[in-house]
Formats: structure tokens, C-alpha cells, sequence
């Protein structure tokens, strides 16, 4: 059942904002990034930064700290305004469009927007396939000049919460929670259409390359096997 009234999303919003913070106040979250200065729940002078992140993990986004000038793309369809309500309420600016819908204005609005803010994308949002990179974000990096910083995040114990063709992951209380930010990914400016493709497929792999540490680190592997696990996962990914 669809709930269009915006009074009443804004208000299940309000609730389901209170209720997913508190949530999170009962986990232990380590945050690690290999850029210095590039957290976005931290002050990071003039820099401003694209994120990455899969739609799985929307909600670890924004509730693992309180981002700090962000702005985020988030879907025109009805199922938008709930996270654009929510993300208004921890303070994230939303810009609405997807691939279908709204994608030139949105776009024009995200070149804007990055001039002073951060933004994250999901990248595989707002339909699918699960997981697998579409080239918005390269465009974007292109004609911006920002840096991408690919994210991972991993849940010792999670909820996965259903959806057409995702699954939103949630911690369970007092879990572990690993969360990391990636080497700065540099894309080149003014980019044809082929060579997207071809950034898009290196975002990819270093996306995946991410979430392999991240879930090492919840797993309660020790730092050195972490460490040769990383160095193995950079090593496939250069192959």
C-alpha cells in the first residue's frame, strides 16, 4: 500500500529516523579510509568528495555518523520521499532523479550541488540489477573534477530487509560494524560514452574489492591476515 500523504510520511520519517539512530548508538563502529581527510562524518575543510555506495547500503550511510554538507540522489518514485524525508531529518540534502526519470535535470542539479557539497550515489539505484555499476557517477566525476571514494560496509550480524531487487542492510543491536572509505578513484575529464564503460567496470571491481575487507574485518580476522587479504584482493583487481 502506497502512503501519499506528506504529512504522514514525514512523520514515519520522523519516527523511523529516532528509532534507526538509536539503533546505532548500540553498535561498535569503526570507520577506516585510505584517503586521509575524506570521511564524510567529519570536517573536510575545502575538499569535497563523490561516494559510492551500493543500495544495500543506504541506511548504513547515513546513520553511522552524522554526514557533514551532503547531498545525495535519491529516486522520484513514492518509495523516494520516505528517504528524502528521512534524509532531510539527519540534515542531508536530496536532489530527486534516477536514469528514467528526471535524469538531465538531476544531473544538472548534482554539477551544482558539488560545488559545495559532498554527494553520494548509488550507483545501481534506483532499479537495479543489484549491485552492478551504471556509468552516472563516472559522468559526474568527469565534469566535476571531484575524486570518488569507493565505500564498503559490513555487519558482523545484520537484518536484510526485502525489497523487489535489493536487500537493505541493517545491524542487529550491538553488532560490529566496519565501515571504509577506498583509494581516491580519478576519473579523466570530458570522457566519451565507451570510455565510461570502462571506468565504470574498474569502480566496480574496486566496490567489490572494498566489501571483501570490510566483511575480513567484521569476521574477527587478525590485522595481519586482514592486511594479506587486502594485498591479495589488490593484487586480482590490478590483474
Amino acid at each position: 500500500m502506497k502512503i501519499r500523504n506528506r504529512y504522514l510520511t514525514k512523520l514515519i520519517a520522523l519516527v523511523a529516523v529516532a528509532f534507526i539512530r538509536l539503533l546505532f548508538k548500540t553498535c561498535r563502529i569503526e570507520i577506516a579510509t585510505e584517503v586521509p581527510g575524506c570521511c564524510p562524518y567529519e570536517d573536510t575543510g575545502d575538499r569535497r568528495f563523490l561516494y559510492c555506495v551500493w543500495h544495500d547500503d543506504i541506511l548504513m550511510t547515513v546513520f553511522c555518523g552524522r554526514p557533514k554538507r551532503m547531498a545525495g540522489l535519491v529516486s522520484p518514485h513514492q518509495d523516494g520521499s520516505y528517504l528524502a524525508d528521512a534524509m532531510q531529518r539527519v540534515g542531508i540534502t536530496s536532489v530527486r532523479g534516477s536514469s528514467k526519470r528526471g535524469a538531465s535535470r538531476a544531473m544538472r542539479e548534482l554539477l551544482d550541488r558539488v560545488r559545495d557539497f559532498h554527494v553520494a550515489i548509488t550507483p545501481d539505484g534506483p532499479r537495479g540489477p543489484r549491485r552492478q555499476m551504471k556509468t552516472g557517477i563516472i559522468f559526474l566525476a568527469s565534469h566535476s573534477g571531484r575524486i570518488i571514494i569507493p565505500t564498503a560496509y559490513a555487519c558482523r550480524r545484520s537484518w536484510r530487509i526485502r525489497g523487489n531487487w535489493t536487500d537493505m542492510q541493517l545491524p542487529v543491536p550491538f553488532t560490529r560494524i566496519h565501515a571504509r572509505g577506498g583509494p581516491a578513484f580519478v576519473v579523466p575529464p570530458n570522457l566519451e560514452r565507451e570510455e565510461l564503460e570502462v571506468y565504470a567496470e574498474g569502480l566496480q571491481a574496486e566496490m567489490q574489492r572494498q566489501e571483501a575487507i570490510a566483511i575480513a574485518a567484521v569476521s574477527g580476522l587478525p590485522e595481519s591476515a586482514r592486511n594479506a587479504n587486502e594485498t591479495s584482493e589488490r593484487s586480482r583487481a590490478a590483474a
